[in-house]
């Protein structure tokens, strides 16, 4: 187990990619790989089955089996962070019991989506998952159609269990939480260098950092705006169509991982690749995960519904 303490000084934590194989099964070899990477360029933490590492396309077997493997063969090298939310409170408890059974050190819990709640159901969903374990609460209004005000996230702050905030409401709210000692990673890649080193973040949870985690590393390490600002068209890109139908094309592009799509995420078109072919290869080969980016034929990606 690692106190909140220890959980909090993780600065760089990566939304890591979930890779698939040709018939659409998790391809667990090449996950061993890419989290090997991320290891070597010092990312001190890992989001499994997040957003980007496509939990919502996940059975909760599947969903599991990656966070028990995850925590048994990284959970001394990474805190591992497992995304057991879920708009369902049930499911949500379930999950994250089960979560902390197989060892990881955190949860990732987001509030009720689509099928939205009350002020006050939100707040005693979060009690009720906060109740099993470490957490970090995830405000993402662009996803759930509701944001975590302060007077919702001040109070949650008191409990034993909370972390901190993946805010994506960006830098002022940031600065305003870390006044009150609430700890906040920004969830906004490309505000995350300013999150980090003008308004106090204490980190990123990041999905540029699948491609760039050395670069990231840096950021987060010191004031950099000439390698921030270097990185903006990329983090720009990565984010031109929802995530992570971007960060799929591109570690595709790459070879980084297999050519394989689940559904509903399809690659890039081709202007979108011409535009990202650039961007990764105005880097020197060895910042990114991968080798020297080409563009893929759409026609030769499997997409698996």
């Amino acid at each position: 187990m690692r106190t909140l303490e220890q959980i909090k000084q993780a600065s760089l934590i990566t939304a890591i990619k979930t890779p698939y194989l040709t018939n659409g099964e998790i391809d667990l070899a090449k996950y061993d790989e890419l989290v090997e990477i991320q290891i070597a360029a010092g990312v001190d933490g890992i989001v499994v089955g997040g957003t980007t590492g496509e939990g919502q396309l996940m059975n909760w077997e599947e969903h599991l089996m990656l966070i028990a493997h995850s925590a048994n063969k990284f959970g001394e090298q990474l805190l591992i962070v497992g995304n057991t939310g879920s708009n369902n409170t049930r499911e949500a408890i379930k999950a994250t019991k089960y979560g902390f059974a197989s060892g990881m050190h955190a949860s990732l819990q987001i509030n009720p989506y689509y099928g939205r709640t009350s002020i006050a159901g939100v707040k005693e969903h979060f009690k009720r998952v906060l109740d099993i374990g470490p957490a970090f609460i995830y405000n993402v209004a662009g996803r759930t159609g509701q944001d975590l005000t302060p007077d919702i996230i001040e109070p949650l702050a008191q409990h034993e269990h909370f972390i901190g905030v993946k805010e994506c409401g960006g830098n002022e709210r940031i600065a305003h939480y870390e006044q009150q000692g609430i700890a906040c990673w920004s969830g906004n890649d490309d505000e995350a260098h300013d999150a980090r080193h003008t308004h106090r973040a204490h980190g990123v949870i990041s999905v540029t950092s699948n491609l760039i985690p050395g670069l990231f590393r840096q950021l987060m390490d010191s004031k950099n705006d000439a390698l921030n600002n270097s990185l903006q068209p990329l983090m720009n890109w990565l984010f031109c169509e929802p995530n992570p139908i971007a960060i799929n094309t591109a570690m595709i592009m790459t070879g980084a991982v297999n050519p394989v799509f689940r559904m509903p995420y399809v690659p890039l078109n081709d202007e979108q690749q011409q535009q990202g072919e650039t961007l990764i290869n105005q880097l020197n080969e060895q910042d990114f995960v991968g080798s020297r980016a080409q563009c893929v034929d759409i026609s030769k990606v499997l997409i698996l519904s």
